[in-house]
């Protein structure tokens, strides 16, 4: 079951955060801030004007940062096969690197929202999915391979 949660909630985390390049390509890439609670290798959710999206957190000499939001966890094991919704948020609001953005921490280390600053959002916070769940399937995909 999902909670809804509006971007300027007390206990909602707003964070600066900005657009980057990623690598040598002129696509962008979302710059974490120093004070998010996350770490290089975390999965995470992010939403994108209401759609829930999975991204993997990487990290690069400069810091922290999410190459790609897809659909689901296998996309982020494999981006080629999916579509990177990052890339259409990007276009859909006429963003793109050195622009700043606002990361909202809803469930920190689980799930954010993303916004450009001064807009107000109502988020749909989906549940953390059950831990001993996810474990029996991580051990699943560590021997399919």
């Amino acid at each position: 079951m999902s909670e809804r949660v509006p971007s300027d909630h007390p206990s909602v985390g707003n964070l600066r955060a900005s657009l980057a390049r990623s690598g040598a390509t002129r696509r962008p890439c979302l710059r974490l801030p120093d004070d998010a609670e996350l770490e290089a290798d975390d999965v995470v959710r992010l939403l994108l004007d209401g759609e829930a999206t999975h991204a993997r957190v990487v990290s690069d000499a400069t810091g922290l940062l999410l190459r790609g939001a897809y659909d689901n966890e296998r996309l982020v094991r494999e981006p080629r096969e999916g579509e990177n919704r990052l890339l259409e948020w990007c276009d859909e609001h006429g963003r793109g690197p050195d622009d700043a953005v606002v990361l909202d921490e809803l469930d920190p280390g689980f799930c954010y929202g993303l916004r450009e600053p001064g807009d107000r959002l109502v988020y749909d916070v989906p549940a953390r999915p059950n831990q001993s769940l996810r474990d029996i399937a991580s051990s699943l995909r560590d021997t399919s391979g």
